[in-house]
């Protein structure tokens, strides 16, 4: 998976089609109506509702109810992974989070950036790969196109602008 750029005219022009906008305006009130306002347990109705947008789900992870999560077709899930309470999935390209990776309350994990070179200021999106059994910490900022190696730490509040190695914690800003 490699960077995408989005055709636009000028920086006005949206890079979504008018029946993609549609869907992720009905998204927004699908998880809205039937999932913000659910009790932990109810796991399960939060997966359905991903697997009905588009989400692939593997096993079974777990979604807070206050997870933000942008465009659920482009988010990828595996057993036992978690989004935390008031984690944001800005799944403009696709995020995948591996088996046993927690991605913790208010997290940011941001897929597109803009290409500023252009006068349209074009959207670019690049996937985000959360490794199998690493931790992202409160408040830490993920940046388009950064893979977070397996048993991996980042820090609190930390700013990822590049690829972390597996078995490594990184703290800071920029995270180090």
């Amino acid at each position: 998976m490699a960077k995408k750029l989005h055709a636009q005219n000028t920086p006005y022009d949206s890079p979504w089609s008018k029946s993609q906008r549609i869907k992720m305006v009905l998204w927004e009130y699908v998880w809205l109506i039937f999932c913000s306002w659910t009790p932990k347990p109810a796991n399960f109705w939060r997966l359905f509702w991903l697997k009905a947008f588009g989400a692939k789900i593997s096993g079974r992870p777990f979604v807070h109810q206050r997870a933000r999560i942008q465009i659920p077709w482009n988010l990828i899930m595996h057993h036992r992974a978690c989004l935390g309470d008031r984690a944001n999935a800005y799944t403009l390209g696709v995020i995948e989070i591996h088996e046993h990776a927690t991605v913790a309350q208010e997290a940011y994990l941001c897929t597109g950036t803009h290409d500023f070179t252009q006068p349209a200021r074009n959207l670019v999106t690049s996937p985000i790969i959360i490794g199998a059994y690493s931790f992202i910490s409160a408040r830490a900022f993920i940046m388009p196109g950064v893979t977070i190696g397996e048993y991996a730490i980042v820090g609190a509040c930390s700013v990822v602008t590049k690829n972390v190695l597996p078995n490594t914690t990184v703290k800071g800003n920029p995270a180090k």
